[in-house]
């Protein structure tokens, strides 16, 4: 009996399967071309970390202190609160604010109205787009001792209204709903996409067991869409340890610095505005590496419980 022929490896394998698709290979050149610019060559300049790196002197000029940076942060007091808060808020954001965009558009999907569905994806991807400044801006307004949502809370709890900003348990839970209004219609969008390759027979199928439209949302549509919630369910424990400083600094004051303050806010007040550079790039390169060990564990997890991975 013949033996199948085994396909070229390594470098031998890419170049022959860059000659059979070479369509799809130049459509995703500005791709690669913009992660190497922008993601894989600035990977470079990690070496500061290990340095005390002084501009005038350079990458290669600067002292080399080892692992002196991470010790010091390892050893800084506000070390616990920034690995509690960046933790806290990001466990907050996956329990209520990962639900959003699959509960939105499984409800959506179910509406039979081509026209009023149209006009509701609209609506809610619109906040997406809003400059973030001035999402910011409302949320600072709206929020504020004669803010609306301060007069809402003092009515229901029977509390004077206070600026919410300035209250340390307050920060935490605005942060997570305004992040969840911001981007649930947006972040929709991929479970949509999911939504649109299930067969209708199945629901037809379902339909004549007997499966009323709850059922069948619950029997057919979920597994439909599982592999996909299980894909962007990675990625988001694989940025665990993340936050985006600009919403922080734009919200948080010395005030609540206590619930407020996360390793990122922290990387830019020390690294960029107290210019210690290499200090700044060790509590980045901390914070990354934490992701990394996140994320792949999670796939580790996922591939051996449903076989679904990101590799």
């Amino acid at each position: 009996m013949e033996k199948t022929k085994k396909k070229g490896s390594g470098f031998s394998y890419l170049i022959d399967n860059i000659k059979h698709h070479k369509m799809l290979y130049l459509m995703a050149l500005p791709v690669i071309v913009y992660y190497f610019v922008f993601h894989f060559l600035p990977m470079f300049g990690l070496i500061i970390s290990f340095e005390r790196y002084v501009p005038s002197k350079g990458y290669f000029g600067s002292e080399w202190v080892g692992f002196d940076n991470f010790t010091r942060f390892f050893k800084d007091i506000y070390f616990g609160r920034l690995l509690k808060n960046t933790f806290q808020i990001n466990l907050l954001d996956l329990i209520i604010g990962f639900p959003a965009p699959i509960i939105f558009a499984l409800l959506l999907n179910e509406i039979g109205n081509i026209k009023f569905k149209k006009i509701t994806q609209t609506i809610t991807y619109m906040p997406y787009f809003i400059s973030l400044v001035v999402i910011c801006g409302l949320i600072s307004t709206f929020t504020k001792e004669s803010g609306p949502i301060s007069y809402i809370i003092s009515a229901i709890t029977g509390n004077p209204p206070q600026n919410l900003l300035a209250s340390p348990g307050a920060f935490q839970p605005l942060y997570v709903i305004t992040n969840i209004w911001q981007g649930f219609g947006w972040g929709s969008i991929i479970y949509f996409a999911s939504l649109s390759n299930v067969d209708p027979e199945l629901y037809e199928a379902a339909a004549i067991d007997g499966a009323g439209r709850f059922r069948r949302m619950l029997s057919v549509t979920l597994p439909a869409i599982a592999p996909t919630i299980v894909i962007m369910l990675i990625l988001r424990i694989g940025n665990m340890m993340s936050l985006g400083y600009e919403k922080i600094i734009l919200l948080y004051s010395p005030i609540t610095y206590s619930t407020a303050d996360v390793i990122s806010s922290y990387v830019y007040r020390v690294g960029l505005v107290q210019m210690d550079y290499s200090y700044g790039s060790a509590v980045g390169m901390f914070n990354s590496l934490i992701n990394l060990v996140l994320i792949v564990a999670a796939n580790w997890v996922s591939r051996k419980v449903n076989e679904t991975s990101l590799w």
